[in-house]
């Protein structure tokens, strides 16, 4: 059994939960079963070269596998509920308000996986930079991270508390 702090678990409500594998199961049935109909409708055009139809088909199916991976994986690695929280201790499902160093500007967003996007908040994922280096910190503990432009931010943890919805 994974331990609520592991990194590979990643925490979905029931309703994302049921989404994802209802989406799982229609890609890799009828998905599946149309993208071939439609590849070898395409093939029997003729000449594959020049066939735009088939090459289509072709990047639409692979592009549908690598959707059916991701959504395994994350299925696989998903517990449905709510990982345990601590008020004032940053972690996945948690609303937590920082500050970026040399900045009085205050963010608030939602510290939980992107399937759960469709909060009225902005959605980090534990994973991001920022997220895996806020994660496990506490309120007045600053935290240092690689942006993407390779430039280092620090940020000081403000307040973290339950996420309790709209």
């Amino acid at each position: 059994m994974a331990d609520s702090h592991d990194e590979s678990v990643t925490w979905l409500t029931q309703e994302a939960y049921d989404r994802l594998k209802a989406e799982l199961e229609y890609l890799s049935g009828p998905g599946r079963t149309d993208i071939a109909k439609k590849i070898e409708a395409a093939r029997e055009e003729g000449d594959l070269r020049e066939n735009g139809g088939y090459h289509a088909a072709k990047e639409e199916q692979g592009k549908m596998e690598g959707r059916i991976l991701q959504l395994r994986q994350l299925l696989d690695n998903a517990r449905v509920g709510e990982a345990p929280r601590t008020e004032g201790v940053v972690g996945p499902g948690m609303t937590v308000t920082i500050r970026f160093a040399g900045d009085d500007e205050e963010v608030t967003f939602l510290l939980a996986s992107r399937e759960e996007s469709g909060a009225p908040i902005d959605v980090y994922s534990p994973k991001s930079p920022l997220g895996a280096a806020i994660n496990g910190k506490k309120v007045g503990e600053k935290a240092t991270y690689t942006m993407p432009n390779g430039r280092q931010s620090t940020v000081e943890i403000l307040e973290a508390v339950p996420y309790v919805g709209n």
